[in-house]
């Protein structure tokens, strides 16, 4: 489990929780910025305008996070204030523009360090991890299940008229398979995120 690196390496287990709080965090916030940029102002009111693990994910997230390495946050939104088809896309693909972003900005430090200070290894791999990290968190938003970013994509363009009980029955569904899927999105984020970091330190030769 998470909470065994604790033990066995508490640096690494301390870093890399904190770029993956941090992840969320920043997520989330871009949902309530993009949600009050765009007329709702629900988010904002109740205070997810911040920064603050303890309101973006809460104590059960932080607390599951440590022992599991499991996270999940949420931001509440009044889609009747959003009264178009863009505005409601900006709202649900801001989290994972975040994510997408942060990916990028981690790759560049990575390759940054490696350039001009190749002896930290240490943050060399936490800054890799911090790229390959968000890149996971962009990819499992993206599933268009409920409870998703990429379900509320999906609803813009795509109203099914199915019941409650098989819309949840399709999204039980679909988390178990990530389990099963999980393996392959991180190898492939960590070889994204690899690629990236050798394509900026080519470009700083």
């Amino acid at each position: 489990m998470f909470i065994e690196m604790l033990f066995s390496s508490p640096r690494l287990f301390a870093a890399l929780a904190l770029v993956v709080i941090f992840s969320i965090c920043a997520h989330e916030f871009m949902h309530a910025w993009a949600a009050l940029k765009n007329g709702d102002p629900t988010a904002a009111m109740l205070g997810h305008l911040t920064m603050s693990p303890f309101k973006q994910m809460g104590w059960w997230s932080l607390i599951v996070f440590c022992l599991l390495g499991i996270a999940w946050g949420q931001v509440p939104t009044n889609p009747e204030n959003l009264r178009t088809r863009r505005a409601r896309l900006a709202v649900a693909l801001a989290g994972v523009g975040a994510n997408l972003g942060l990916s990028v900005v981690f790759a560049a430090l990575a390759a940054l360090v490696i350039r001009f200070a190749p002896g930290y290894e240490f943050a060399i791999s936490v800054l890799y991890y911090g790229s390959a990290v968000n890149l996971v968190l962009l990819a499992v938003n993206l599933f268009p299940v409920p409870g998703f970013d990429g379900w509320n994509v999906v609803r813009e363009f795509w109203r099914p008229r199915t019941s409650s009980e098989l819309v949840n029955g399709t999204f039980f569904l679909v988390v178990m398979l990530l389990f099963f899927w999980i393996d392959h999105i991180q190898s492939g984020a960590a070889f994204a995120a690899g690629t990236m970091i050798r394509l900026f330190r080519g470009a700083l030769s």
